[in-house]
């Protein structure tokens, strides 16, 4: 048995990062690229599997370490960005970690943004170059520097580039971008360190009983994921299933149910990690009664709340199935979950996100007119800031002001109760009502616009407009030319057209709450 040169522990002492005093592992890994090392350790164990290509822990060594050369030979540099723009696949995958093996750091686009969105993502970021895949390589703007988007895990082993030492000074240098959408509407670019990175996994490592890595095949696991990479939870997923030699298993495109039951059934899929929606859909489908499914040992869930029906519908909606279900809460600016409740604690306490990770504090700060409080964080696993732009949610304690109300109990168990911002959550996504509405504003049918969620069975939410006309147009007339503009989740399902005034309240605003009245009551 290999183990792991990296020093890990589970001794949690009080260091300052700055200003701000944090929970932190006395020994822990500094620098990402370190994680990529413990892929030596895995051999010619299977990392990623898509279709008929399956590329091995060594062959993910081998990919990342020839486009890290390919970026160092065309004058990319420690310290500056280049974007991924594409779709869930093993060259994405090495994209990241070649980026990450020079110092580059990775920044993740959104595959679904249209035109005008990747034009604003990128004048935001201003990168040295792109790497976007043959379906978005068409909506990147031609002023912008392109490398090839294809990595080849059969390249020759060579030399890696040279890397710095893990200086744990250095642990507090930005290792990625991820996008995620504010309430002001255009998405901003979350900066997390190595720290934030580092931390999130070792704490998962350490609730697992997985420190320090061991490299014992018998205890890794097939994973099946259908979340985009794009998203908080791909670094998250890259870097724990290097850790723990999980088997990686993607599907073709976009998700399909039918798809899903083949893949568990063929690839014998011991855990998938997957948005309610997602689960519903396979809980539905009219196969799921006729596929083996008996592999699949553990179901964790997040992006969205998840109700206590659909807790139960897993229990016994899934045949010959009796999977482990784990339910968290976190958000992109804290680098993913900051709670998570075990199978048992969420059968026990149905409607619970659990309980604090290691390093996380939490708080309720109470808020004017509402029962419960905000829901405050404080972990080294929390952004550094948005990109670009002086605002941040973090409080000078250190504090994460989250947007999310909840409550806990006297032993620790946080409840997510309502959000005090406007976003909607529609199957996983976030979708700001500014954003859509400032894309209906601008077209030349609209006077005038406003976009609320409403409660939908399967994604949890979905987006509803009401839109003043200025000349006749029907719904599928605007849907379509939205499409130019928003991703495609973001595009309104629900449509009220009138020609009268938006109703106001007493500041001269368009009034939110009797329009979000009015809809759910057009929606029941």
């Amino acid at each position: 048995m290999i183990t792991a040169s990296v020093e890990w522990s589970k001794d949690i002492r009080v260091e300052r990062v700055g200003d701000v005093a944090y929970r932190m592992y006395a020994a822990r890994p500094h620098r990402t690229d370190q994680i990529l090392d413990l892929a030596g350790g895995w051999g010619d164990r299977p990392y990623m599997v898509r279709g008929d290509r399956v590329v091995t822990f060594a062959g993910l060594r081998r990919g990342a370490a020839d486009k890290a050369r390919q970026l160092v030979d065309a004058g990319i540099r420690e310290g500056e960005r280049v974007v991924l723009l594409g779709w869930n696949s093993p060259d994405w995958i090495m994209n990241f970690w070649a980026c990450i093996l020079i110092g580059t750091v990775p920044v993740l686009a959104n595959d679904w943004w249209g035109e005008t969105e990747i034009t604003d993502g990128l004048t935001l970021i201003q990168p040295t170059l792109v790497l976007a895949d043959a379906r978005c390589d068409p909506k990147v703007p031609p002023e912008w520097r392109r490398g090839p988007w294809a990595a080849h895990e059969n390249a020759p082993q060579g030399v890696l580039p040279p890397r710095g030492a893990a200086d744990p000074a250095r642990e507090n240098d930005t290792a990625v971008i991820v996008f995620t959408s504010g309430t002001s509407g255009r998405a901003k670019a979350v900066t997390l360190a190595h720290r934030a990175l580092l931390s999130g996994l070792q704490m998962m490592l350490h609730i697992t009983r997985q420190i320090p890595p061991s490299f014992d095949s018998a205890k890794a696991e097939i994973a099946l994921q259908t979340g985009p990479l794009f998203h908080i939870g791909g670094p998250q997923v890259m870097l724990r299933s290097i850790a723990t030699g999980n088997t990686l298993v993607f599907p073709s495109g976009k998700f399909d149910p039918e798809e899903i039951l083949s893949l568990i059934e063929r690839h014998k899929i011991t855990r998938w990690t997957a948005v309610p929606t997602m689960i519903t859909r396979v809980l539905d489908h009219a196969e799921g009664s006729t596929r083996d499914l008996s592999s699949l040992r553990a179901i964790g869930m997040g992006g969205s709340p998840v109700s206590p029906e659909l807790l139960e519908r897993m229990r016994t909606g899934l045949p010959g199935v009796q999977p482990s279900v784990a339910v968290g809460y976190g958000l992109t600016e804290n680098t993913g979950p900051a709670t998570t409740a075990a199978a048992k604690e969420s059968e026990e306490h149905p409607g619970t996100c659990g309980r604090a990770l290691p390093l996380v504090e939490i708080r309720l700060a109470p808020q004017p007119g509402f029962t419960d409080g905000e829901v405050l964080i404080r972990s080294p696993t929390q952004m550094s800031g948005y990109f670009g732009l002086d605002e941040t949610p973090i409080d000078t304690e250190g504090w994460l002001h989250t947007g999310d109300l909840g409550r806990m109990d006297d032993e620790g168990r946080l409840w997510i109760t309502g959000r005090t911002k406007e976003m909607i959550i529609r199957g996983g996504e976030n979708i700001a009502p500014s954003a859509v509405e400032r894309a209906l504003s601008a077209l030349p049918q609209v006077a005038e616009a406003a976009v609320v969620g409403v409660p939908h069975p399967d994604l949890g939410e979905e987006v509803f407009a009401f839109v003043v006309l200025r000349k006749p147009a029907t719904a599928d007339e605007l849907r379509q030319d939205l499409r130019k503009t928003l991703a495609s989740f973001a595009i309104p399902s629900r449509w009220h057209l009138q020609t009268e005034p938006l109703p106001t309240n007493q500041t001269g605003k368009v009034d939110k709450k009797v329009l979000s009245a009015q809809a759910r009551a057009e929606v029941a």
